[in-house]
């Protein structure tokens, strides 16, 4: 229960980045909901997480999700660049956080 948590964690911190970028378009309610509802969710269901996931990997998940899904976002709607090396360490990212649950 508690990992899944975590990874809604990550889930809603990628939210608030994108609240964050649309703010740099655009700043209305619904950019400044996305911003704030995000980070506050995010916050809120790691601190939860943590009462159980230590804190190093905890937050190593966290950030680990919220960069790979912030960088997967930019990529698809942002269109940032897609190069190869790019991928490659999205994918080392991706191996690192699963590795942390499958030896945690």
């Amino acid at each position: 229960m508690m990992w899944s948590l975590l990874i809604l964690a990550g889930l809603f911190e990628v939210a608030g980045v994108t609240g964050m970028s649309m703010m740099n378009v655009r700043k209305n309610v619904l950019s400044w909901g996305i911003f704030i509802g995000g980070f506050s969710f995010s916050l809120l269901f790691l601190s939860i997480a943590m009462t159980t996931i230590p804190m190093g990997t905890a937050y190593a998940v966290w950030t680990g999700i919220g960069t790979v899904g912030s960088t997967i976002i930019g990529m698809l709607i942002y269109k940032e660049p897609r190069d190869a090396k790019r991928l490659i360490f999205i994918a080392v990212i991706i191996m690192s956080v699963v590795g942390l649950k499958v030896f945690s």
